[in-house]
């Protein structure tokens, strides 16, 4: 007896035995036992197995009597072991010849085709491994396996071809030889039984999207049977939110269309009947609860639609003010009456008897690199204290703000030792939390931009931060290292300090070009103390000290650079202008301020709900070169918009510097350029950097000959404008902004859009002496290089008054052709909106934020930009 077997050598396709078939076939009345006595049994075959272990796997034994069934059944047991391609067994005359030819030993395993779900995904998938005995049904579970994988990333049209190439040694090599197929999208739902809302209105309460091209970045189009399991309670919490108690989903059949590329899901449902709220109420069996009180702070009244998300918040509001009083095992149990006649629902919130409860112990587990201290500090409750469920919620809250754990923790509660007794416990899940980066980019900023940046913001596990840092662009350099100790000597006392040294350009845009006007070279230090007042006001002290040295350009901005004529090289007025040439010096400012914080957002670095409010102000003038108060203020909130994933925020803030001296100088702010406030991108997108607020503009003229006679027609193409942005001592701004949820897929890539709304200005500059350049000619007609030069000024009636007078060699007065006038513009406090909408992305190679911005109000001289973007740089 033999069985069909696999090629001996090529590749072939799995293929099952011919006994399997025989196997398969109506059983046959047993043929009569031959008289034959077994001798002997003889292993033909086997290489790698000894012909003991084979005789073992069978029941046939020399001495038993040889039959027809005897065999059939050692046929059996030896094709069950899997360790065979074929088996024969004959018997001749008592002498049984069992004929083996061993399955060949897995040499490697190889995928091929598999390009949405890589070979470390559906490695682990496979149970067949090098070395180990080939079967097909070890082949056939590890397809059904990886077909099941793919079938979760929603591909039902994948399918999977094992191939065998056969070696020498009896080895093969197993291909898995995969065809993906695209994803199966939700082509249709449709919703079958609901007659008061429409099925798009229902759709929308769905996790699952049908797809569409505008929901190409949602992952809630691909088909999971999981996902529509969770839509039913989607489907039913949307109804008893709106008042339909009897509300239910018939059925859910989701069907693969016959091309296996789509899913159409149909959804059958029962409305019912729409309930109204009847008699509320709450009985309370704990002594401190007035139950009339209760009943009165409830949100629900007779009469009102019934909504069953309201019953779940009371539920849980209960349950916190009953934690709030040290109940934290307070049973609110909503007993409900149904009047099917009325359609009313009423509603008897029993709150059951507790005992008070004491935190016993407080168990923290899975720090390895931080210490216990680190965490234990952020916890509102002490061991010993009476229970209150807000500063457990609060802990928890402090905890994720820290940064060194997962962000899905929470502080769980278990029974004590005793019924009064409960234990707090922390499963924290540590992150890295120390940053190397080196990074290099371009920004529509600064260009190119390279930095480098080493952060350790748990040092030693000890909470501490030691950071330093080095950047580098076209237009400015720092470096900087500082130190954090947010617990000094474990007391509620945060030291840190920074030293550094920057590098500034400013710049102003002529020609289409950005050019340097006045580079700031900045070496200071500043230290810092804060210490909480309660759990959420934070009060700040500082001191900076810091030596400013500003140059312009000597070449480009200097009278004779070079030395060589009668009078040292000064800053010239006609060629930097009045404001820039007073910018230049050195001074040294020594600065005192403080800041006073109130913050109860639920994480500081990605809030998602909360509010923060701030004041600072910074005194300048303990010693020093300069005198002034810095004054600023802050607010933020945000929100869930409906309690969905959208988080709205909006933030104001504003400031005013106050000068502390008179330095006298016509036609120049008290307070130096570089101490005032500026306004632009980044800060307040759809604007240039510095776009807003009080600028000088020069503008040239180009000289016409018009009828015999010079016109000078001023040239107001913005590239040929030269614009310097000059400040002001007040600023405000104001922002609104939606970040929209998407789907896993993006999520995971790290994108989270926005929309946005910004609104702000910055004013009030003492207004400067504008200039204006002549050249005069004998001529009428215009002279392109003109001999001599006067300067003059622009009155506060905008005309041009001359310093001087000057004649041609014949006593002729000479004919003035204007070369350029400065104008001033943008000082209003008039507010500049903008809308628009943005991405951030944190991709492979650095965060990166694009937007897109429409300035809908500006004023005169501001410098609009609709698109912007940076790449490698915190922002």
């Amino acid at each position: 007896m033999g069985s069909t077997a696999l090629a001996a050598t090529g590749t072939m396709l799995l293929t099952a035995p011919a006994f399997a078939q025989a196997a398969s076939t109506p059983a046959q009345p047993a043929p009569v036992a031959q008289a034959d006595q077994i001798q002997s049994i003889t292993i033909v075959g086997s290489q790698r197995l000894e012909p003991d272990t084979v005789r073992a796997y069978m029941r046939l034994r020399v001495g038993q009597n040889w039959s027809q069934v005897a065999g059939d059944q050692a046929l059996k047991e030896l094709y069950a072991t899997e360790l065979f391609a074929d088996v024969s067994i004959r018997n001749n005359s008592g002498a049984v010849v069992v004929e083996v030819r061993e399955n060949p030993v897995v040499n490697r395993i190889i995928l091929e085709g598999n390009k949405r779900i890589k070979n470390d995904k559906i490695e682990p998938e496979i149970k067949l491994a090098p070395r180990q005995i080939y079967s097909r049904s070890k082949v056939r579970a590890d397809v059904a396996r990886i077909i099941e994988l793919y079938k979760r990333q929603g591909r039902f049209a994948a399918s999977i071809e094992p191939k065998l190439v056969q070696l020498d040694q009896n080895r093969v090599d197993i291909v898995f030889e995969i065809t993906e197929g695209p994803k199966s999208k939700v082509q249709q739902i449709n919703i079958i039984g609901n007659d008061k809302f429409g099925d798009n209105r229902l759709r929308g309460e769905m996790v699952t999207k049908q797809s569409r091209f505008y929901t190409f970045f949602s992952s809630g189009t691909s088909y999971d049977p999981d996902r529509l399991a969770f839509d039913q309670q989607k489907l039913r919490q949307f109804y008893l939110t709106q008042g339909y108690a009897d509300f239910r989903v018939v059925s859910a059949v989701a069907e693969l269309t016959p091309d296996k590329q789509d899913f159409i899901i149909t959804y059958v449902v029962e409305e019912g009947e729409r309930y109204k709220f009847g008699d509320v109420k709450v009985e309370s069996q704990i002594r401190d609860f007035d139950s009339e009180k209760l009943t009165s702070t409830l949100r629900m009244k007779k009469g009102d639609w019934y909504d069953a998300k309201m019953v779940e918040d009371t539920v849980e509001g209960l349950s916190e003010t009953a934690g709030l009083f040290g109940y934290a095992f307070a049973d609110v149990n909503p007993n409900f009456i149904r009047d099917k006649e009325t359609l009313t629902m009423g509603i008897t919130f029993d709150v059951a008897e507790s005992q008070r409860v004491f935190v016993e112990r407080i168990d923290i587990n899975g720090n390895t690199l931080t210490q216990d201290k680190v965490v234990r500090r952020e916890f509102r409750l002490n061991e010993g204290d009476a229970f209150n469920s807000i500063q457990v919620k609060r802990t928890a809250d402090r905890i994720k703000s820290l940064g060194y754990f997962q962000e899905e923790l929470a502080v769980e509660q278990a029974q004590g030792s005793a019924p009064d007794r409960i234990v707090l416990t922390t499963n924290v899940e540590e992150k890295a939390t120390g940053e190397l980066s080196l990074s290099a980019g371009f920004s529509s900023i600064e260009n190119f931009i390279f930095q480098g940046s080493i952060k350790q913001r748990n040092f030693r596990g000890l909470g501490q931060e030691l950071r330093t840092n080095i950047s580098y662009s076209s237009f400015s350099k720092s470096a900087e290292i500082g130190f954090t100790e947010p617990y000094l000597l474990d007391r509620s006392i945060a030291i840190s300090g920074d030293i550094f040294r920057r590098d500034l350009n400013s710049f102003n845009f002529f020609n289409n070009q950005r050019n340097t006007t006045f580079e700031q070279a900045t070496t200071g230090l500043q230290i810092r103390v804060g210490v909480p007042i309660n759990e959420f006001v934070y009060f700040q002290a500082r001191y900076g000290l810091s030596q400013d040295d500003i140059t312009l350009d000597r070449n480009s901005f200097f009278s004779d650079p070079d030395g060589t004529g009668p009078l040292p090289a000064t800053c010239d007025p006609l060629l930097a202008g009045r404001f820039l040439c007073d910018a230049i010096g050195n001074r040294l400012t020594s600065s005192l301020g403080y800041t006073l914080l109130f913050d109860d957002r639920d994480n500081r670095a990605r809030p998602t709900r909360g509010q923060s409010a701030g004041i600072s102000q910074d005194f300048a003038g303990l010693g020093g070169d300069v005198k002034y108060i810095k004054t600023r203020i802050n607010a933020d909130k945000y929100w869930r918009v409906g309690g969905s994933n959208f988080i709205f925020s909006m933030a104001i803030e504003g400031g005013y510097i106050h000068p502390l001296e008179n330095r006298g100088i016509a036609g120049s702010d008290d307070i130096r350029l570089t101490d005032r406030f500026y306004l632009g991108e980044p800060q307040m997108r759809g604007f240039d950097i510095r776009g807003i607020g009080p600028r000088v503009q020069r503008v040239t003229f180009n000289q016409e000959l018009q009828n015999g006679v010079v016109v000078n027609v001023p040239n107001f193409d913005r590239n040929q404008i030269q614009d310097d942005a000059i400040g002001g001592r007040f600023y405000y701004l104001g922002r609104a902004e939606l970040q929209i949820p998407l789907g896993t897929g993006a999520k995971e890539l790290g994108l989270r859009p926005s929309i946005f709304m910004d609104v702000g200005s910055v004013f009030d500059v003492t207004r400067p002496i504008l200039q204006s350049l002549q050249a005069r000619s004998a001529s009428t007609a215009p002279v392109p290089n003109a001999p001599l030069f006067f300067t003059g000024v622009v009155n506060a009636a905008g005309v041009f008054e001359q310093d001087t007078v000057a004649t041609n060699a014949d006593g002729s007065a000479r004919t003035p052709v204007l070369q350029f006038e400065e104008r001033f513009f943008g000082d209003s406090f008039k507010p500049r909106l903008s809308v628009g909408f943005g991405v951030n992305w944190n991709s492979p190679f650095g965060p990166f934020r694009i937007d897109i911005a429409r300035a809908l109000l500006k004023q005169t001289g501001d410098d609009t930009k609709l698109f912007t973007f940076n790449v490698g740089t915190q922002f």
